[in-house]
């Protein structure tokens, strides 16, 4: 799926509102959600960490994934460094999912250190499992009855 963000800064108004639209037809972007914010608290978080500012842009109507906010983030900060009113931000979920999994191929690169023979090794100590004894009786505060199952005739 396709999106797009539209960041605006209302100087009169000392607004910010961020717009999101979505392909939910082919080639037509559709309004899926806008979320208007003070534009004292978005500066105030823009001069704190990154997390904060997505924290303040995050809502109950509007929670882009991590890579989508933080590069909504990102224009957010721009654009209030700037003259400018507003900012379009476009994503597409093929893209997100590439990233991703790139992201995790390095990962799993970075842990398994090219040998992964060492992590199918069997290495637990195996004799507790040479016990005879078998399983000891345990102690339960839940107790079936056996006539509570059986014939099963339609009363109810």
């Amino acid at each position: 799926m396709k999106q797009k963000y539209q960041i605006t800064r209302d100087d009169e108004k000392q607004t910010l509102t961020i717009r999101e639209y979505a392909e939910l037809d082919k080639d037509t972007l559709s309004p899926l959600c806008e979320e208007n914010y003070p534009m004292e608290a978005i500066q105030k978080a823009v001069q704190e960490k990154k997390e904060v500012l997505i924290a303040a842009l995050r809502t109950k109507n509007m929670y882009p994934p991590g890579v989508y906010a933080e590069r909504i983030a990102a224009g957010v900060t721009a654009l209030l460094e700037s003259q400018d009113q507003s900012v379009e931000l476009f994503f597409d979920d093929i893209e997100l999912l590439a990233a991703e999994e790139e992201e995790m191929e390095s990962l799993v690169e970075e842990e398994s250190d090219g040998d992964l023979d060492e992590l199918l090794e069997d290495d637990y100590e195996d004799g507790d499992l040479d016990d005879k004894e078998g399983l000891k009786k345990l102690n339960s505060s839940l107790k079936v009855a056996d006539d509570e199952y059986g014939e099963a005739d339609g009363e109810g």
